[in-house]
């Protein structure tokens, strides 16, 4: 009989533990999104209706979702992803717990499209990114000349 009970009792530890690791583990995906925008800029436009727009998001905390984008420079702002040459729309994009989204050439964007005006080198364009637990973050965006390429600055 007493072997019984210690067995139970072991059991009944390892449960507990396996519990509390449980626990640990969602305490740290329920944790709460530290955001951080970095290397925002757009190319200078060379169309009068349409831009690109590039970024990092860095995540210090709890994973986040980045739902929609506004400006004042259009009322039609677009998340976009390209895989294998093939550029399309998105409603979303995860941003990890500890990680980091990033939007580069040739990868995930914004397009700005039915522009107000056609912004210039040396110009900044005020966007909002929407997210779904840290809420709205204002950054402004500097216009770059269209060849610019965040890696040498030029």
């Amino acid at each position: 009989m007493r072997r019984r009970t210690t067995g139970a009792a072991v059991l009944t530890l390892a449960a507990l533990a396996l519990a509390g690791c449980g626990a640990d583990s969602s305490a740290s995906t329920s944790a709460r999104p530290e955001l951080k925008v970095t290397g925002a800029y757009m190319p200078t436009p060379s169309m009068d209706t349409m831009a690109a727009g590039f970024f990092t998001v860095t995540n210090s905390g709890g994973a986040d979702t980045l739902t929609s984008v506004t400006s004042d420079l259009s009322d039609d702002v677009t998340l976009h992803s390209t895989r294998d040459g093939t550029m399309e729309e998105e409603t979303s994009f995860a941003v990890p717990a500890d990680g980091t989204l990033d939007f580069a050439s040739g990868s995930n964007h914004l397009m700005f499209e039915k522009l107000t005006h056609r912004p210039k080198q040396g110009e900044k364009v005020s966007v909002e990114l929407h997210f779904a637990k840290s809420g709205t973050l204002k950054i402004s965006m500097p216009v770059q000349s269209a060849t610019y390429n965040p890696k040498t600055g030029h």
